[in-house]
């Protein structure tokens, strides 16, 4: 073959030699052999594309904390195993996934299961095509009926420290019959000028409430509450206290003794509001501007739900319980009051309904294990109705669980001091569409997104059981991990979102001893051993379609 610079040579020749008879130049010297030089230039090659660099896998520590409890430990290569023995999950997640609490993309950051499938649920559970609580940077599920803070914003929600929607700017002329009247409170800005939302009434609540009572709505009225507010008496009175759509109450900030809302065994608060009006149980100092700023919480005890519904840990003299929850003896008092049990034999009891409702600035700690959280479930049943609930800025737990049968459905956690979701003493139920999103700084180190527990009792019948389905845990402090199970729970997780700071593992799984106080080994260890239907133990943790971003990554 001819090459390339051999025929263009020869074609320029001839071309040149036809030039020049043209021009009658046939007597023109020829310049004799030799060569035309030829310069061509090449494009250049274009680069291999490299991509976006894949960042080293986690090691097991980093994705897992391994903690020794009585001589017990589950190693973090154990606790990977766990998780790998699930489908669909992804350790290694990385990168710009969340913007807050949303996914940045439509696409769903893992491949979702079916939750009813997979749990067992189709009464209550709802199947989804994504992982986490939101399915997109547009899901307004959470919208408007919560408040925003640095801890997570939701699409068309107000600010968290902003004042409550009260009323028209006149003071309700007096109040409902019952209440007590504690005169007006004017709402006044920075420089000392009453705002649009002007003046309002103050209706204090009477302390130990025995008759049912309906709080309504009233333009320029606050519904404030004193002390340890109760609705009924255990054993004497059922009452049900209600509170429509868009109605404030606030604790009273003028006196120093603990402000609390508590229902009773027998009694119900049904506290029912919509995504545009919802219900606040708030601090008196959020009724004014610039009364709270993002840090603030303990300012008053939060909402507590005691039920008859079974509790696996019973108090000395009573009980003990068994894997159906039939004691008609067992009964456990409540933390944070003194004197208040919940518990019995009625997994179906209601306590009441809560809906669309915020509570904000909560969290008090009696003493040491001792606390009052956001809202607390004592011994609540499948009656009891919870969904679309905030919980902002607690001092401990958003929400704490003790035994019972209760379900939850969009619940979100900002900003606790402690724990998000802490369900312990035999709580048996479903949740799904729930956000824990820890405050950026100065939470407690031993803090995590949820906490399940057994209270130190591996082998109490009911046992713990929980399912968790479309879950979006934000650990934002530094606390060692985000999910934590232990006391020998029973617990399944699928659909979620874990995202953890730097520093701080995904998952701290921990085993007490075996039944009966005996050394624990092997698949004895209480939370991740092998099925036992003697002992109400359906066998290790499972793990479906999570998606896992450790450490900062």
């Amino acid at each position: 073959m001819v090459s390339f610079s051999r025929r263009s040579h020869m074609l320029l020749a001839s071309s040149a030699a036809l030039f020049l008879a043209s021009c009658g130049a046939d007597d023109v010297a020829s310049p004799g052999a030799g060569s035309i030089p030829i310069t061509i230039n090449q494009p250049a090659p274009t680069p291999t594309p490299t991509g976006t660099a894949t960042p080293t896998p986690l090691t097991a520590a980093q994705f897992a904390l391994a903690t020794t409890q009585s001589g017990v430990t589950i190693t973090a290569d154990e606790q990977v195993a766990l998780v790998n023995a699930g489908q669909n999950n992804n350790l290694n997640g990385f990168g710009t996934t969340l913007n807050g609490v949303y996914p940045v993309s439509g696409t769903s950051l893992a491949i979702a299961s079916n939750p009813q499938t997979v749990l067992g649920n189709t009464a209550f559970l709802q199947n989804t095509s994504f992982v986490g609580a939101l399915s997109g940077p547009n899901d307004n599920s959470f919208s408007g009926w919560t408040c925003n803070s640095s801890s997570a914003t939701f699409l068309n929600s107000g600010s968290c420290t902003a004042v409550p929607s009260i009323g028209t700017g006149t003071p309700a002329a007096s109040c409902p019959t019952g209440l007590t009247d504690d005169g007006t409170n004017e709402i006044r800005n920075s420089a000392g000028t009453v705002t649009t939302a002007g003046t309002f009434r103050y209706c204090r609540l009477p302390q130990l409430i025995t008759a049912d009572l309906t709080l309504a709505k009233i333009p320029g009225l606050v519904y404030r509450f004193r002390g340890q507010t109760e609705v009924g008496v255990d054993g004497t009175s059922a009452t049900t206290l209600t509170i429509q759509p868009g109605v404030v109450l606030a604790a009273d900030s003028t006196e120093t003794s603990n402000d609390l809302i508590l229902v009773n065994r027998g009694s119900k608060l049904n506290a029912v509001g919509t995504a545009d009006a919802p219900i606040i149980f708030t601090a008196q100092q959020n009724l004014v501007n610039n009364g709270v700023s993002d840090s603030s919480q303990g300012l008053w005890g939060g909402v507590v739900l005691l039920g008859r519904a079974p509790t696996a840990v019973c108090a000395t003299g009573t009980g003990p319980n068994d894997a159906n929850g039939s004691s008609t003896t067992c009964q456990q008092a409540i933390e944070g009051v003194t004197g208040r049990f919940y518990g019995g034999s009625n997994q179906a009891d209601s306590s009441g309904t809560l809906q669309y409702v915020q509570i904000r600035y909560t969290g008090i700690a009696i003493s040491e294990g001792n606390e009052l959280q956001g809202l607390t479930l004592g011994g609540t049943g499948s009656g009891t109705t919870i969904d679309h609930v905030q919980s902002h800025n607690s001092a401990d737990d958003g929400i704490e669980i003790f035994g019972g049968a209760t379900n939850l459905k969009y619940f979100v956690v900002t900003g606790a001091d402690d724990d998000g979701f802490d369900v312990d003493n035999g709580w048996r139920g479903f949740m799904q569409f729930i956000i824990a999103a820890q405050k950026a700084g100065g939470s407690t180190a031993d803090s995590f997104a949820t906490e399940i527990d057994s209270n130190g009792q591996e082998d109490a019948l009911p046992r713990t059981y929980g399912r968790y389905a479309n879950f979006t845990f934000v650990q934002t402090n530094s606390a060692p991990a985000a999910i934590r199970l232990r006391g020998g729970a029973d617990f399944a997780f699928v659909n979620g979102i874990v995202k953890t700071q730097s520093g701080a593992a995904c998952l701290n799984v921990i085993a007490g001893n075996a039944v009966n106080g005996a050394a624990a080994t092997g698949n004895d260890r209480s939370t991740i051993r092998s099925a036992d239907s003697a002992l109400q133990d359906v066998g290790p943790p499972t793990f479906n379609s999570i998606y896992f971003q450790c450490q900062g990554r």
